[in-house]
């Protein structure tokens, strides 16, 4: 496949070009610094991976990025006040990929998952998952799978991680839902990037219809 990676330096986004990369697609590495640290180290010294710098509220670049592509992925996080922006970038990349026809996955976060404990509260609402210093951080989360929702665009899929997300090693198994924040043998509703970034290129190999859906560790 050749698969653009939107967000492709952070933290995420490096390590789905990692991982697809390691099983022979080929990737557009697109972001606004594609010659940071992060980038250099996984994306740019690997066979088929083409860094390249995109400016997501530009159209043109965005359209660049998109040619022949079979699939993309959207991955970016709201900076501290930036939510407005962060839902514009999501939105044109929507527009984007819908224009050129390329289905879409969205890495998102756990806030619109519903809690395990409390079947009629969300993540966001459940300071057992998510503290107050991070309900800026999920409330943006959920309002990304709205502009997701009111979209025009019909070819998109959302993931939502669990309510840990960090770097890690690559276990190479997870378990897999839908609408309800997972939680694995230890208690605890966590993830690596890694494993979420094989979690990723798994959908985009073979999707499983799911608009919306969660992985974790196991």
């Amino acid at each position: 496949m050749k698969i653009t990676v939107i967000g492709a330096t952070g933290m995420v986004g490096s390590r789905i070009v990692a991982e697809a990369a390691d099983r022979g697609h080929d990737i557009i590495a697109a972001s606004r610094r594609p010659n940071s640290t992060s980038a250099v180290s996984t994306a740019a010294v690997r066979p088929g991976v083409q860094a390249l710098p995109v400016d997501a509220r530009i159209a043109s670049d965005l359209n660049l990025a998109l040619a022949d592509a079979d699939a993309a992925v959207l991955t970016i996080r709201a900076a501290p006040g930036q939510t407005s922006q962060f839902l514009s970038l999501t939105e044109a990349v929507l527009t984007a990929t819908a224009h050129a026809r390329v289905p879409l996955l969205v890495v998102g976060g756990a806030g619109p998952l519903w809690s395990p404990v409390d079947p009629d509260s969300i993540v966001l609402n459940d300071p057992e998952f998510v503290a107050e210093e991070w309900r800026d951080l999920a409330a943006a989360s959920l309002a990304q799978l709205e502009v997701c929702r009111n979209h025009s665009a019909d070819r998109w899929t959302y993931v939502s991680p669990p309510a840990v997300l960090a770097p890690g090693n690559r276990l190479g198994e997870y378990q897999r839902g839908t609408t309800v924040l997972l939680i694995g043998a230890d208690g605890q509703a966590r993830i690596s990037a890694e494993d979420l970034a094989a979690a990723v290129i798994d959908e985009l190999e073979s999707p499983e219809g799911d608009r919306h859906f969660t992985v974790a560790r196991v």
